[in-house]
């Protein structure tokens, strides 16, 4: 595969991989060498890369072993969720900051998860990957995942929960 046909095959799911980057490695700096590393790796095993089964797999696969790696380097923990338009255009000023605070809430209790089900939510809610390519990815069964996925959303949702009822966070 030559350079062009490279950047071609790998261009779709790059932003994924950035993304996944920042999730877990937060500066966008960071996240912005983190992808390219990857991609040096990927261009340097180009001979072999079609005889994957899924690239995109492959390489998101690449992105979370070498980000798990920078973070164990550095002892890091945090971790931040990007959230784009979630407010509504018409919504009034009381309802978008009732929204960006509900946002900055999920936002630090996805931070408090344990890191397999931050990883899990990632993946599944925001880059909306379906199960079998998270299995595939995170190395782990599909059962497990729901599992993972399950616990973690209901944390946030009870602690949502009696945010908004009870004032308790």
């Amino acid at each position: 595969m030559n350079q062009v046909e490279f950047i071609n095959h790998v261009k779709p799911f790059k932003d994924k991989m950035f993304r996944l980057a920042k999730r877990l490695l937060v500066s966008t700096e960071e996240a912005e060498d983190a992808t390219q590393e990857v991609l040096v790796k990927l261009w340097k095993k180009n001979d072999v890369l079609k005889s994957f089964g899924s690239t995109e797999a492959y390489a998101m696969t690449i992105t979370k072993n070498y980000c798990l790696d920078v973070l164990k380097s550095k002892r890091a923990t945090n971790l931040q969720i990007v959230h784009n338009n979630y407010a509504e255009n018409g919504a009034s000023l009381q309802q978008k900051i009732e929204d960006n605070d509900s946002w900055n809430w999920v936002e630090k209790w996805i931070n408090d998860l344990p890191e397999q089900q931050k990883l899990i939510i990632q993946m599944r809610d925001v880059e909306q990957y379906e199960f079998e390519e998270i299995s595939k990815i995170l190395e782990m069964s599909e059962a497990t995942i729901r599992v993972a996925l399950s616990r973690a959303r209901k944390t946030i949702r009870e602690k949502l929960t009696n945010t908004h009822n009870y004032g308790i966070q």
